[in-house]
């Protein structure tokens, strides 16, 4: 069950220069310019001359956001200028092509001139390190540090140095990489047939391509290069994928299967219109290959993720690694032990099959393998999850709230006082990354506060979905009165 309310995320301050979960982000032409953006790129740059091996280059990507192709260059020639080889990108790709390229290559790192779902308004900057997914917390220390020292001293008069940027195939080892993953002759032997919904991204083209070649029926809408991504954030979450339930439904297919802007999320949708959200997408994904497949490794998830993983994975022996949101640090858990599958709340998911990183198209191809194998509708496997496992619906409401006010709210759900929730008493506690409030044996609720905006998330999980609504709209109600 999905309940989650969206709304446009604030303008920063202006010529504010501030890394997120995954990378700096800015407003086109008030934050994300061309010298804020040299900025950026120059700290990346210092950072991978000092402690990378720079003369393996690194490698730029781009999306199809309003000028990420122009930004792409403009990053490439900033990168140049310090020595370092570039390799820019053909043409617009997923950001996770560029992941899978650096480590293949083995690049210095990667960037990817992006601003992943975000309205279109927005562009930014993904730093992908040479392991081949995001940025460690320490790696990104690092070079925020570099950047407070081009922020305080700016960038300093380089030659420019044009060649010393190559062009990259990007589509061709990427594709073929791909191809490797799944079971295509139990592919072709379901007639299952797909519908693709890149969102205006850069996944367009990328799946559907990789079902043609191998047989498989699969459309495709909002392909085309739009960057004002028809009127909607490009997130594959409701309401933003209606065009895509239209789709399935009038197309007659068995599934639908979205991606965010530049496809590293993924969200899909039943035969009957049904959306299927990221958690249940995660939990489909590790009953089959723990279980059917009998693949080896443990489980990591963010602090915000479902319940079902956690039996799931007791069910098949496995433990599960819980960590603060934000991908890097399932990433960091995927380098230092043997994860099988890792996973966040929006929508990333990440497997040992293919790489420490987060890739939407990965997911449709191993979610249609689930599906083939199986014989089985996606809401058919999640309803058998939920007869095996107890049913589990989950919902999202994000707050733009008044100064201090989402301090205000985290004081107050992790204090004493707060012991109950309409008619539940809270059992305990948990405050790995935010506040997390179990609720009797219905579930939970969990508040946690934006790192760059004046925003407050409040997330719930309970065994029905007309709890989970009310749960969340009596949280809401609490912190707006606060």
């Amino acid at each position: 069950m999905s309940n989650r309310n969206t709304s446009q995320a604030a303008q920063p301050a202006p010529h504010r220069i501030a890394f997120g979960t995954d990378g700096w982000r800015g407003i086109i032409a008030e934050d994300f310019t061309d010298e804020n953006l040299r900025k950026v790129v120059h700290a990346i740059a210092r950072y991978v001359v000092r402690a990378e091996k720079p003369g393996s280059g690194i490698l730029v990507g781009y999306d199809t956001r309003f000028g990420s192709e122009r930004f792409a260059r403009v990053a490439a020639e900033a990168v140049a200028a310090t020595g370092t080889p570039v390799w820019l990108a053909a043409e617009a790709c997923p950001t996770p092509a560029i992941s899978l390229l650096v480590r293949q290559r083995g690049a210095a790192g990667g960037i990817q001139i992006t601003a992943s779902h975000n309205p279109y308004r927005w562009n930014g900057v993904k730093f992908k390190a040479s392991y081949g997914s995001s940025a460690s917390p320490a790696i990104v220390a690092q070079i925020e540090a570099e950047l407070e020292k081009v922020l305080r001293d700016g960038v300093p008069p380089l030659p420019p140095r044009g060649g010393l940027i190559q062009p990259l195939d990007v589509r061709t080892p990427y594709l073929q990489t791909l191809g490797g993953l799944v079971d295509w002759d139990r592919l072709r032997a379901s007639k299952f047939r797909f519908v693709i919904d890149p969102m205006h991204g850069a996944g367009r083209g990328f799946l559907r391509e990789l079902f043609r070649r191998h047989g498989i029926e699969a459309g495709e809408i909002r392909g085309t290069r739009d960057p004002l991504f028809g009127g909607v954030n490009p997130e594959p979450i409701e309401p933003h994928v209606e065009a895509l339930r239209r789709a399935v439904r009038e197309g007659g297919y068995d599934a639908g299967l979205a991606f965010d802007g530049d496809a590293d999320r993924i969200g899909a949708m039943d035969r009957d219109g049904t959306f299927i959200t990221p958690h249940q997408i995660f939990s489909i994904l590790l009953w089959h290959l723990a279980g059917t497949r009998k693949l080896t490794g443990d489980v990591a998830k963010t602090f915000s993720t479902t319940k079902m993983i956690d039996k799931i994975a007791a069910h098949f022996g496995r433990n599960v690694w819980e960590t603060p949101v934000g991908f890097k640090y399932i990433c960091d858990r995927m380098l230092e032990c043997d994860i099988l599958l890792g996973g966040e709340e929006s929508g990333g998911i990440g497997t040992k099959l293919h790489l420490p990183e987060r890739d939407a198209t990965v997911n449709a191809l191993l979610l249609a393998e689930v599906m083939a194998w199986h014989g089985k509708r996606l809401g058919e496997l999640v309803a058998m999850l939920h007869r095996e496992f107890g049913e589990h619906h989950y919902g999202r409401v994000d707050l733009t709230l008044r100064d201090g006010q989402k301090e205000r709210a985290l004081a107050h759900f992790a204090g004493a006082k707060f012991n109950r929730l309409l008619e539940w008493p809270v059992v305990r506690r948990e405050d790995l990354d935010g506040v997390k409030v179990y609720l009797g044996e219905i579930g939970w609720v969990m508040v946690r506060a934006s790192g760059t905006e004046r925003m407050l998330r409040v997330y719930a999980e309970t065994t029905r979905p007309e709890t989970t609504r009310r749960v969340l709209a009596e949280v809401t109600a609490l912190v707006q009165k606060l």
